[in-house]
């Protein structure tokens, strides 16, 4: 590899941040491509890599020592397209910020288009659209498209606006309008561009260029269920985050699920076998708390799933967290109902007292949860 240091020295006019898990195979060749298509521009690439399994951080470190355009951000414990975006982001000093797929299916080429538009023009981002006139999503197969025309369907209700690739992870953007809106976006999922529109206080003004979705370049694809929970997460959040932290409705929502569960076991233990209430309560209880941990692990906390020696002592600490919050349930609510309030009352307010400890206190302890949403 060539040493570029000596044409690398100006301040980037351009940053092109590109998150990373897997992609050890991709990140050199993207590199060669957008050294190609910038030649002229004063420009730098960031990689957000989220601790590959496949040591794509210690390829990019690598690559940096020979190169100063390249950049390498590593995170540990963290997860996350769009809170990995921003991060590549707000690490940088250059005016215009692009974000780009590290798989090579978005087309580089395209960049000196944007940068030109984007500081020719009264713009706050331009967009890389598939779904504008000349754009297409090249060889997908017919359950892909048909997710896709659907889950821009309902992001354009989020935006507000007539992009027709709400969806689209790939766009350039001004710093400064990037940071009149940072503060407040979810940093949930994996499209940080609906994220930006929805977070907007103002109406973003935007231009969208066309470009065909190539195929797949190595790796594999990170379009999978926990794309498709981060994505309804994310909608959530733009719906009622303003609210209720989205976080605490999925937990409630598991909750509710644990209730069904601790009945059906207590049921199939103390009705069926004829063991006594004491150990069907007892089964039925550590069930359900294991079963509230697991759903919650896969899904309100996706983004800091625990996995391995950290799925044991987290269980633990949640089971423990859930017990001190069972106990106060029962006081809280017997306590009430002695006062002579009314049965009801009393058990929705130690149910109420309980979900908030065993949520403010599981995230804390158990996940280590950074918030959802910067709100």
């Amino acid at each position: 590899m060539h040493n570029h240091r000596d044409k690398a020295s100006a301040a980037p006019l351009l940053s092109v941040v590109v998150p990373c898990y897997n992609e050890v195979d991709n990140v050199e060749e993207l590199t060669h491509r957008l050294t190609k298509a910038l030649q002229g521009i004063a420009w730098e690439v960031i990689f957000v890599d989220d601790d590959s399994p496949d040591k794509t951080s210690r390829k990019v470190a690598d690559m940096a020592f020979q190169n100063p355009r390249v950049r390498l951000i590593h995170r540990i414990d963290r997860r996350g397209l769009t809170s990995a975006c921003v991060e590549g982001m707000l690490s940088s000093s250059a005016p215009y910020l692009a974000v780009m797929d590290a798989d090579l299916q978005h087309d580089e080429t395209l960049l000196p288009e944007m940068l030109t538009a984007l500081r020719s023009q009264q713009l706050d981002i331009v967009v890389g659209s598939r779904y504008t006139d000349g754009g297409g999503i090249g060889g997908w197969d017919t359950k892909r498209a048909a997710y896709s025309r659907f889950a821009t369907r309902i992001s354009r209700y989020f935006t507000r606006t007539e992009l027709t690739d709400p969806m689209s992870g790939f766009f350039m953007i001004r710093r400064e309008a990037l940071m009149q809106r940072v503060r407040r976006l979810s940093g949930i999922g994996f499209k940080i561009l609906l994220d930006l529109f929805a977070s907007s206080p103002t109406p973003m003004r935007f231009l969208e260029l066309p470009y065909t979705f190539k195929e797949r370049n190595a790796g594999e694809s990170k379009l999978d269920n926990r794309a498709l929970l981060e994505f309804a997460m994310l909608l959530l959040d733009k719906w009622i985050g303003h609210l209720i932290p989205v976080r605490f409705v999925a937990f409630t929502l598991v909750g509710g699920i644990g209730v069904f569960v601790h009945f059906l076991v207590l049921l199939l233990v103390f009705r069926i076998t004829g063991a006594s209430f004491m150990l069907g309560q007892t089964f039925a209880t550590l069930t359900a708390m294991t079963t509230n941990f697991l759903l919650n692990n896969f899904f309100t906390y996706n983004d800091v799933q625990l996995k391995g020696r950290k799925l044991l002592t987290g269980w633990f600490s949640f089971t423990l967290v859930c017990g001190i919050g069972a106990a106060a349930n029962v006081g809280i609510s017997s306590l009430l109902f002695q006062r002579q309030t009314n049965w009801i009352l009393s058990a929705l307010a130690g149910i109420g007292v309980s979900s908030v400890w065993n949520y403010a206190v599981t995230a804390v302890y158990t996940w280590r949860a950074p918030s959802l949403g910067t709100k």
